[in-house]
């Protein structure tokens, strides 16, 4: 057996919530782990992209894209009045960075291929619920043209971890296929406490060995966050506060409002499409 039993902090969807991203990073280190990885999303929908960039840039060992980073770290993608403000909100070195971002990270652990992305093996722009087909499952441990940049042509992952839904779940399926989601450090829906995920195991071992995910919840003091937004005039301001008050998804707050349905109403029968 190569490689030592340590613990990874998987990190997701901070979205310029700095307030959310100290908090996890001060939970992290009273763990004790010294090693975080982003999954991307750091810009958009909140006030603080350019210090949650500046301090992932700092503290996390492997950072990946985001949707949000690919459009706001793309000069020719990025318009309209808002994204015009989370891009105008950063150093021109930043904006730069989120362009070169990797697109996943492979590494072994206890024996897995685990495989870290944003949102699906094809693209950081196409989204896959906790509620899928079998095509949609299987398809996230696919080699693809966006996959082999960043990995090779290694073998496909046996464990396929991800964001962007902001749901954190896990699944095996299908000879023993691990997909799972981090869930939001910084705009999580459902329970808006900040989340992310502890993977343990022996990492570079090449043998079967003791194998975890731990989901960590993570309060944070959401009224300064929102103080912070209301100061600097954040665009739709009235969405995040709904997400992080309430984990409500701003696109379904207008149908929230009209009564179409409520915080005890269960997701799938209530969720918009």
């Amino acid at each position: 057996m190569s490689g030592r039993r340590e613990q990874i902090a998987l990190v997701s969807d901070v979205h310029g919530n700095l307030t959310a991203l100290e908090a996890v990073l001060a939970d992290i280190d009273d763990r004790g782990i010294t090693r975080v990885f982003n999954l991307g999303d750091y810009v958009g929908k909140g006030p603080r992209g350019r210090e949650v960039v500046a301090r992932c840039r700092e503290r996390c060992e492997v950072n990946l894209l985001g949707n949000w980073d690919d459009v706001v770290g793309d000069r020719t993608k990025v318009d309209g009045a808002d994204l015009r403000w989370w891009r105008d909100q950063l150093d021109a070195d930043q904006v730069d960075w989120l362009a070169g971002l990797p697109f996943c990270h492979d590494l072994l652990v206890s024996g897995r291929r685990v495989r870290l992305l944003h949102a699906s093996a094809e693209t950081v722009h196409r989204r896959v619920r906790y509620v899928k087909t079998e095509e949609e499952f299987l398809g996230m441990f696919a080699t693809t043209a966006a996959t082999i940049p960043a990995v090779g042509e290694v073998p496909e992952p046996d464990v396929v971890g991800y964001g962007d839904t902001h749901d954190p779940f896990y699944e095996t399926q299908l000879r023993g296929r691990t997909l799972f989601n981090t869930g939001s450090a910084g705009n999580a829906m459902g329970d808006p406490t900040a989340c992310y995920v502890v993977l343990d195991g022996v990492v570079g071992g090449t043998e079967p060995a003791s194998f975890a995910l731990t989901f960590v919840r993570v309060p944070y003091d959401v009224e300064a966050e929102l103080a912070v937004a209301r100061e600097r005039g954040l665009p739709n301001y009235a969405g995040y506060e709904a997400e992080l008050r309430l984990g409500l998804y701003r696109g379904a707050v207008a149908d929230y409002e009209a009564g179409a349905f409520g915080l005890d109403t269960y997701y799938h029968a209530a969720a918009p499409a």
